[in-house]
C-alpha cells in the first residue's frame, strides 16, 4: 500500500511537471505593458495651472524656477530586444497599432499595452521619441485613429503650420511671476507655397532611446509590465545643455514656440530624447521590471 502511494504521488508530480512544461512550451505570446511615470528628478509631476498652489514646483540646476501645466509627448516605432540581440518591431510601420500619445492630464495613457508580444525573454527596449521621419505627415486615410488622438481638440499634437506632428509639447510658468512657459518640438520642413511635393526635411528632432532593461522581462505564460521613468529634470538640466528660460524677440528666446528658432528647439530635443550619439536616453530609464 505504502509503494502504492508513493508511486500515485510520483506520477500526479510528473503530470503536473508534464503540464506546466507544456503550458511554457505552448506559450505563443502574451501582453506586455508599458507604464510611464513622468517625474521631476523622483517626483511624479502635478500639472497645473499660473495660479495653482498644488502643481509641483520644479528648479532647475540654474535656479530657476517653474512649473508644468501641460506635458504630452508622442512614442513610436517600438521595439523589443531579446537575449540574443534580435529586435522583435511592434506595429512599427502601423501609427495606429503601434503609437501613441502619453498624456500627463489623462491617467489612461500613462500604460500602453503592447498585444500578441511572442514568448521570449527580453532584456532592452527601443522607441522612438516622436516619429520617423518617413511616417511624419498627417495621413488621415492611413492611420485614421493616431490622426483622430493627436489632432483633438485636448491634445493638439499637430503643427498648424506644417505637415507633421509634434513629438513633445510642454506647457506651463516660469519664474516667481509666472512667465509663460511652451516649449513644443517636432521636425520641420520646407515647402514652396504650401505644396507637400516640395517639402524637404529641416530639422529631425525623432530620437531612438534604447533602454536597458533592469531584469529581463519574460513573456508567456505572464505579461511583463515594464516601468518607464521620464524625467522632465532633463529639460532644462538634461546632459547634453543646460539652458536658462527668456522670454524676448532674439534669437536667444526660447520659452515660446512662436519665437524660438529650430537651433534653440534642438537644445530642448536633444535634453528630452538624446543627441544619438553620447546621449541615447535622454530623460528615460527603466525603474523596474514586474513579471
Amino acid at each position: 500500500m505504502q509503494n502504492f502511494k508513493k508511486y500515485l504521488l510520483l506520477s500526479i508530480a510528473s503530470l503536473a511537471f508534464v503540464s506546466c512544461s507544456s503550458d511554457e512550451d505552448n506559450a505563443v505570446a502574451n501582453n506586455v505593458t508599458l507604464e510611464f511615470n513622468n517625474t521631476f528628478k523622483n517626483t511624479t509631476i502635478v500639472l497645473g495651472n499660473a495660479a495653482s498652489t498644488s502643481a509641483t514646483i520644479n528648479t532647475s540646476a540654474a535656479g530657476q524656477v517653474h512649473h508644468f501645466s501641460e506635458l504630452k509627448y508622442v512614442i513610436s516605432n517600438i521595439r523589443l530586444v531579446k537575449d540574443n540581440g534580435d529586435e522583435v518591431p511592434y506595429n512599427v510601420n502601423d501609427l495606429d497599432k503601434g503609437a501613441t500619445v502619453i498624456d500627463q492630464s489623462k491617467t489612461a495613457s500613462l500604460s500602453y499595452v503592447l498585444s500578441n508580444v511572442p514568448a521570449a525573454s527580453y532584456k532592452q527596449i527601443k522607441f522612438g521619441l516622436g516619429i520617423k521621419p518617413e511616417q511624419n505627415t498627417l495621413d488621415q486615410v492611413r492611420f485614421p485613429n493616431f490622426y483622430a488622438a493627436a489632432g483633438a481638440n485636448d491634445t493638439a499634437m499637430m503643427w498648424e503650420w506644417g505637415s507633421g506632428y509634434r513629438f513633445t509639447k510642454v506647457e506651463g510658468f516660469y519664474d516667481t511671476d509666472n512667465k509663460t512657459m511652451s516649449i513644443h518640438t517636432g521636425s520641420t520642413v520646407a515647402g514652396t507655397n504650401g505644396v507637400p511635393s516640395s517639402y524637404t526635411q529641416g530639422v529631425n528632432a525623432y530620437r531612438d532611446i534604447a533602454l536597458n532593461l533592469t531584469a529581463n522581462a519574460v513573456v508567456g505564460s505572464k505579461g511583463p509590465k515594464i516601468k518607464i521613468q521620464a524625467d522632465f529634470d532633463k529639460m532644462l538640466s538634461g546632459k547634453t545643455n543646460t539652458i536658462t528660460l527668456s522670454t524676448g524677440t532674439g534669437n536667444g528666446d526660447n520659452a515660446t514656440p512662436n519665437v524660438h528658432t529650430a537651433a534653440q528647439m534642438v537644445k530642448f530635443v536633444d535634453n528630452f530624447g538624446g543627441n544619438g550619439l553620447s546621449d541615447i536616453t535622454g530623460m528615460f530609464s527603466v525603474t523596474a521590471v514586474e513579471n
